[in-house]
Parts: structure tokens; sequence; C-alpha cells
């Protein structure tokens, strides 16, 4: 039989954890605010951290922590502290990837299991088994293997070790993330989480012997930005994923909105589920799970080396911007007096037409009847971020479920 893939989903923050467990993921991944490899994201303080391994956890849903920097010497003391931390908060897993910051996790707290991560560049089944022998349960594998790969590599590796492979999100320009241009040109560290994305910026060519002359390369008035890769999107390659053996199906993304995280999660939540019902019933909804996947923002889509090498259509050459179909309003926290209270995260007023996402698929169309801040005043509008207001719709909402609208064409 078959074995159900794991959907691990990404959470920035203890408000998108919350999101990401109801809306369908079997487990979370998340950063302290230290040793991760997200140093820009929000990441979790130790008390969100512990409440989030909680909520998850009453909801039988797993919580893996990164501690996936490459160490310096002088990271080390601080490593231990923060394992001593985490031995007491109990999540299901460390994520790691130096074989230092392994060695320490493994001494101090060896009952949470150590999953490897992509940073370690995991492409043949060698190391899969070297890491097994070592005590860890999971290996990540390389972004840049082949589905054909992966499948040989669960033909030969022990099989109660786990394989774990992204899916959906954004690709590095540099092998596995181990990229050097941030440092080199800000002084800031992909391998400490301070990367400042350059693979994304504009670039020209300079020709040896014209030193200071610089020869742009056009594809239009743009310019091109020969490093910036399409955003992976695996949606209508289930059965080949699960073909393949993979136990964990990972979605990139540690510094995305709620939305995004809904978004992206409730749609694999529902292909998984589709196929594993049926072959047939996942292939007839194969339109509805391409729309919903494209309501989030992405740079276009490629399937990345799961299918070969990759070639110039997994590059976009013209811009660097993503597309962004809905804008994020906000999550519903209580429901009282047909009211729903949320903290706002974008402008809207009232007469509007909205959309209540809900967890288990249905987009539910509405119109704003009326909206009060927090004194209960009647306003016309939201014009502040993070400002509490509750809010009357022509359906009422239950908790836990996003509002959103859609951008207009103007």
């Amino acid at each position: 039989m078959m074995k159900k893939p794991e959907l691990l989903v990404p959470a920035a923050s203890l408000e998108v954890l919350k999101t990401a467990v109801i809306f369908g993921a079997d487990a979370v991944y998340i950063g302290g605010e230290a040793f991760g490899l997200r140093a820009k994201a929000k990441n979790f303080s130790a008390q969100d951290m512990a409440e989030g391994i909680a909520f998850a956890h009453e909801r039988g849903v797993k919580v893996y922590v990164t501690a996936n920097i490459l160490a310096h010497n002088y990271d080390l003391e601080g490593a231990k502290d923060y394992f001593r931390e985490l031995k007491e908060m109990k999540p299901d897993a460390l994520i790691i990837a130096d074989p230092g910051m392994f060695a320490l996790a493994r001494e101090i707290c060896p009952e949470i299991d150590v999953h490897i991560s992509t940073q370690a560049n995991n492409t043949n089944y060698m190391t899969y088994r070297f890491w097994h022998e070592q005590g860890a349960k999971r290996v990540v594998s390389a972004r840049e293997l082949s589905l054909r790969e992966i499948k040989e590599i669960r033909e030969n590796i022990p099989e109660e070790m786990e394989i774990e492979s992204f899916v959906h999100g954004a690709m590095c320009i540099s092998y596995s993330g181990r990229c050097l241009l941030s440092n080199y040109f800000t002084g800031r560290d992909a391998n400490h989480g301070a990367c400042t994305h350059p693979c994304r910026w504009k670039y020209a060519l300079v020709e040896e012997t014209r030193p200071g002359e610089y020869l742009p390369v056009f594809e239009n008035d743009r310019g091109t930005f020969i490093f910036n890769s399409k955003d992976l999107n695996m949606i209508e390659h289930i059965p080949e994923l699960v073909d393949a053996g993979i136990d964990s199906f990972k979605i990139e993304g540690r510094m995305k909105t709620a939305l995004y995280v809904a978004t992206v999660a409730r749609t694999y939540r529902r292909a998984i589920d589709d196929y594993f019902a049926s072959e047939e019933q996942y292939r007839a909804n194969l339109d509805w799970y391409r729309a919903e996947i494209a309501k989030c923002t992405y740079r276009k889509f490629t399937t990345g080396f799961y299918f070969g090498k990759a070639d110039e259509n997994t590059q976009i050459y013209d811009e660097s911007t993503y597309v962004s179909e809905y804008i994020y309003l906000g999550i519903v926290g209580a429901v009282a007096d047909e009211c729903a209270r949320i903290e706002q995260r974008n402008k809207f007023c009232v007469g509007d037409e909205i959309e209540i996402m809900k967890p288990r698929g249905e987009n539910i169309p509405v119109k704003v009847l009326a909206m009060y801040d927090a004194e209960g005043n009647s306003v016309e509008s939201c014009p502040h971020p993070k400002q509490t207001i509750d809010v009357r719709l022509s359906e009422v909402p239950e908790v836990g479920d996003i509002l959103r609208v859609e951008k207009s064409e103007e």
C-alpha cells in the first residue's frame, strides 16, 4: 500500500503557525530567534514557540524547529543553550545541516528527532545511509535531484529512513542554498540566515578586455534578471511524488504571510487527500488546484529539477516582481453578535465585496455591511495596519477563517 505523505508547511510567526494547522498541515517548521537560516523572518520567541508547539500538539500536528546554520566556533556555546531550551519545549524534530550542530543536538537532547537540512546537499543514497547511522531520522533531499534519483535513493536506504522534499515555493540560484553572492555584495551571510536575495537583482555583462564597460542584456526595456528562478509548483504531479517514495512534502516559505500559507496548505491538503481517495478524483479536480494555487503570490511556475535538468525555461528574464492576485485582510480571531473580530492587515471599507476563505476549501463571496473600531464606534474603513476591528458581513464567518479580497484590475 502507498504511504500517505506528510504535508509540511512553514510558519513565520505564531499567527501563521495556527493558520497552517487550521488549513491542513500535518506538520509545521519554524525558527527561533537564532541558529536558523531565515534571520529576516519574524521568527519565534521562546514564549511563542512554546505556545505554538502546544497548539499544534493539541491538534495532532507536529512541529519541527530549524537550527540549520553552518556554524562557526563562536556559535557553539549559544547553540548549546538553545538546545537546552528546546529540550524543555519538546518539538518533534530539529532541522540541522552542520555536523557540529548535529553532534550537540544528539548530546543535549537525544530524545528529539533530527532531520538533516537540504543545506547539507543530500544528493545520494550513501549520504542518507551515513546520516541514518549517525541517528538521523530524516534527510531533506537537495532541490537538484530528479524524481528518478529520489526513487533510487528510496530503494537503497533503510525502510524507516524518511525522505523529505520541497514541492512548492522559491528556488535558489545556487546549489541548495549555498550562495555567496549576498556575502560578497553586502557582507550579509546567506549561510547565517541574512541573505539579501541578490539573485533577484538586475545584472549586466562586462567583457574581460573592456573593464568598466557595461553591456546590457535586453529581453525588453526593463533589462534582464538572469539569475531569477521561477517558483517550484508540483501540485499537478502528486502521483509522481508519491511514486518516488517521498515521505514528506515540504512547502517553502518561512517568510510568507498567513494568506500565502493558508492558500498553499489548503490546496496541497485537498490534492493529497483526493489522490489517496482515488486518482480519478484527483485528476477531476486539477483545474481547481491550479486556480487556487495561482491565488497566492508567486514568480510564475516551474517543476524545477524533478523531470530533468533546469533549462532556460526555468528562469524569468524580464522582471523580479511577484504575481499577486489577492490581498490579505485578516484572520477571524473571534465571533460575537454575528460580528467577526480581526486584526486588519490591509485597508478595506464598508460596502466592499470580499471573500471568506474556509479551511475546508470553500471560498464564500460576502459584502461588508458594517465595521466597528476597538471602542465600538461605527467606522467606514480601517486605514491603520494591525487595527483591531469588528466586521459585520453578509454571512457570518468562523474563527480561523481568512478574509481576503481580489485585486482590482485598475
